[in-house]
């Protein structure tokens, strides 16, 4: 069960809100004002908070503000500025999402449950790799403790992949970032890092295939999820 906040000052709206996240197995509080809910996340940061932009005392985009100071948890923007800027500011100052007015209340649970997923997901790739340790001063690495042995292309490449799991790397951006004082050198010279990058995270730990190659697209590094 997770603990949702939601602010919003129309009070239908709200207990719409309500009822459909308790339906879903969720447990709801509802304030209705900034000022209440910047205290609610500052003193007990919830799962997740559905933020609504327009607010008395304090708007929406006041307390993202002054909350992404302390809280991490996600939230998601309740709006019905559905301007292009307002979305941009919003996602630049640490909103996880946006749902734009009038919305479908199923629409909202759907949200909530794909954000606090996607969180789930991320916290389990920190800690799997967690025992992966980059020293980007002296290009040194080790897995489970062990030394990984890398040249410098190897080190950067590992480090640029391993901070985004799961993102997809084409051969010729990661040629950029291997090779960044030489442009005259063959894309197929990446293939003989990541297969050699492979080797030496096998070496460490063999019962996981770190790197995943993506057909005609390039290759994402994957943390083993606990």
């Amino acid at each position: 069960m997770s603990r949702i906040l939601i602010v919003e000052d129309e009070a239908d709206i709200a207990s719409v809100l309500q009822d459909y996240l308790r339906h879903a197995g969720h447990e709801t509080e509802h304030v209705a004002d900034g000022h209440s809910a910047l205290a609610r996340m500052l003193e007990a940061p919830p799962d997740l908070s559905l933020l609504d932009i327009m607010l008395p005392g304090l708007d929406g985009l006041s307390v993202l503000r002054q909350a992404r100071v302390h809280t991490r948890h996600p939230i998601i923007m309740l709006t019905a500025r559905i301007e292009e800027v307002d979305r941009l500011l919003g996602l630049e100052l640490g909103a996880d999402d946006y749902v734009c007015k009038p919305f479908s209340p199923r629409e909202v649970v759907a949200r909530v449950k794909a954000v606090l997923r996607r969180v789930q997901t991320e916290e389990a790739a920190d800690k799997a790799t967690a025992s992966l340790q980059l020293d980007d001063v002296h290009w040194r690495a080790s897995l489970n403790g062990t030394a990984l042995n890398l040249t410098r292309r190897e080190f950067r490449l590992l480090q640029a992949m391993s901070r985004h799991p799961g993102r997809i790397f084409s051969r010729a951006r990661l040629l950029e970032l291997a090779y960044e004082d030489d442009a005259d050198v063959s894309e197929r010279a990446v293939d003989s890092h990541v297969k050699n990058l492979r080797r030496k995270l096998s070496s460490a730990a063999p019962s996981h295939d770190w790197i995943r190659s993506v057909y005609g697209v390039g290759f994402a590094f994957e943390a083993p999820l606990e």
